[in-house]
């Protein structure tokens, strides 16, 4: 009884021994895994995480199925009402529209479809049309501050297009009336930056700055800023009559200016003549002529005769 009971346990021992000896084996031959990897055990649902266990499927693979079901659903419906189906399948767009096409909420691969004639699914299929052609619109006049501390009132013109009709739907909920708004706030901010001089006098490097700050802000949104125009410059009324008032004084001074050299040039002439006349004295009888036919040539009945002043000068009592 003892032999069969002492054989029982070298013989448990024995087997018990060759499985440490194989899972000895087998676990140098498996590579060394971090430790992550340790605390990671693949279960039926997924991996094991410390003792919990979470599904690690593709939520976007989960919803994959009912997605193709969906699909066949809308290609079924379609085959089974056609051709009545065609009137609510086939759309068209014009030669400046793109159709930006979502399928259960999902951008199609291709993009945006057209010009021309496309195909939608019913009940699964929405799209939304983007005119691609150059959109202007009027900046709202814009009380601004400038750099001198003068308040204008300006406004101004804004040529706009959509260059990818996709991001101008994904990226932005209203590209053109974003774009409005921010043609407002940034024609405020430049030209606040500005004195009035430079607003009046720099229109075309203004004009620039703006498009260029609109088109780089716009460009996420798919748009493009192809030109900004300063339409027009409102001053106050106090402000038009003290620049009206300078204006005026400034051209009396040099009118005034212009006038007294003029008489500084005649009266240096008129010496000039005086001289020559003087190393003459048959010039004077000369001019005396030439007077008195220019008088007759008008046919005057008066004759205005010049009295020398030598001779005043000798009849004149006070003359020693």
């Amino acid at each position: 009884m003892y032999s069969r009971s002492q054989e029982r346990d070298d013989d448990y021992r024995r087997r018990f021994s060759r499985q440490d000896v194989q899972y000895t084996a087998n676990r140098n031959q498996q590579p060394l895994v971090s430790s992550m990897n340790l605390s990671q055990r693949p279960t039926a649902m997924g991996y094991h995480y410390s003792g919990e266990s979470h599904d690690l499927k593709d939520k976007r693979e989960e919803s994959g199925y009912c997605f193709g079901i969906l699909i066949v659903l809308s290609y079924f419906l379609v085959v089974i009402t056609f051709p009545l189906s065609l009137c609510v399948c086939l759309k068209v767009v014009q030669e400046y529209e793109r159709a930006v096409i979502f399928r259960l909420g999902r951008i199609l691969e291709n993009g945006a479809r057209g010009p021309g004639l496309f195909f939608i699914l019913p009940c699964v299929d929405t799209y939304s049309k983007v005119d691609l052609r150059t959109v202007t619109f009027d900046v709202p006049p814009q009380e601004i501050l400038t750099k001198d501390s003068v308040t204008v009132a300006v406004d101004a013109v804004v040529y706009f297009r959509i260059f990818n009709s996709v991001i101008s739907i994904t990226n932005v909920e209203d590209a053109a009336k974003s774009t409005k708004l921010l043609a407002a706030t940034t024609l405020r901010n430049v030209l606040g930056t500005k004195t009035l001089h430079e607003i009046l006098a720099e229109r075309d490097k203004i004009d620039n700055v703006i498009q260029t700050s609109l088109d780089e802000a716009t460009d996420p949104w798919g748009v493009k800023v192809e030109r900004v125009e300063v339409k027009d410059v409102r001053l106050p009324v106090a402000l038009q009559k003290a620049m009206a008032a300078e204006a005026e004084a400034s051209r009396d001074a040099r009118a005034k200016f212009i006038a007294a050299e003029g008489e500084m040039k005649a009266s240096r002439g008129l010496k000039e003549a005086a001289d020559i006349i003087n190393q003459s004295p048959i010039a004077m009888q000369l001019r005396y002529l030439q007077t008195l036919t220019q008088i007759a040539a008008e046919r005057n009945s008066t004759i205005v005769f010049p009295i020398p002043i030598e001779l005043l000068q000798a009849v004149s009592p006070n003359r020693r």
